[in-house]
């Protein structure tokens, strides 16, 4: 219940990065936000993002010890283990986007004011920029998919760890036990990376924008409103 409730408290706040903002705008006409406002939502919004993704990884290795070391496991995941892991994944993910969200800051902005999109994003601030920046959009993207498919793989050895174990469990009692454990926490994977695998899936449509803005406003909102209900359902 501590990764769980760590993880409620970072959905709490990635909606709240985004969503009050957004519905100011929708509401106003005169949709406005500040060049450091810009800035914060744009630096929280990520470094929330890639903490998501390593708490996603954190949770998956302790079903794993959980199934597949059920006798270590009291001794393994102590509580002072999880606290350290639980500050890491904060630390990490705060860390992961400071110098490039610093560096695209830094950039000169001319021309158009418009932000093409819901929210500060990648895409819509380098396109006002005066000059093209191929190597910087170049970094922040594998910046921004360096974690996400080293973590997504390891999440998925985990659980291909923990479904080799299932199988092996005499019972189908206790083998439906070990699954609904880990269903609950499934779900919010493939939502989540889901999601991400559409937006990058996207770059080369035609409808690419339309498309990048409906995906943002599925994992920026929809999936944190989603995550408590399949956790709830599960118990």
């Amino acid at each position: 219940y501590f990764l769980l409730a760590n993880f409620s408290f970072l959905e709490i706040w990635y909606v709240t990065s985004t969503v009050p903002n957004m519905l100011a705008n929708f509401l106003s006409d005169t949709k406005v936000i500040s060049f450091s406002g810009c800035f914060l939502q744009f630096y929280f919004f990520f470094s929330l993002g890639s903490t998501e993704c390593f708490f996603l990884a954190l949770m998956a290795f302790d079903r794993y010890l959980a199934i597949c070391q059920p006798l270590h496991y009291p001794t393994v995941m102590t509580a002072r283990l999880c606290t350290h892991l639980v500050v890491s994944c904060w630390v990490l993910g705060f860390l992961w986007f400071f110098f490039p969200v610093i560096l695209i800051s830094q950039m000169s902005f001319c021309g158009s004011r418009i932000i093409d999109h819901f929210l500060c994003d990648t895409g819509p601030l380098l396109a006002l920029t005066c000059r093209k920046a191929p190597v910087v959009q170049l970094v922040f993207s594998n910046l921004t998919l360096l974690p996400l498919i080293i973590l997504f793989l390891f999440i998925m050895g985990s659980y291909a760890l923990v479904l080799r174990a299932v199988l092996k469990v005499p019972s189908a009692a206790g083998r439906r036990k070990a699954f609904s454990t880990c269903g609950a926490h499934l779900s919010v994977v493939s939502l989540f990376y889901g999601s991400v695998m559409v937006m990058y899936g996207s770059q080369k449509s035609e409808h690419k924008a339309g498309i990048q803005k409906i995906v943002t406003l599925f994992y920026s909102v929809v999936t944190p409103l989603l995550n408590p209900i399949i956790y709830t359902l599960r118990n």
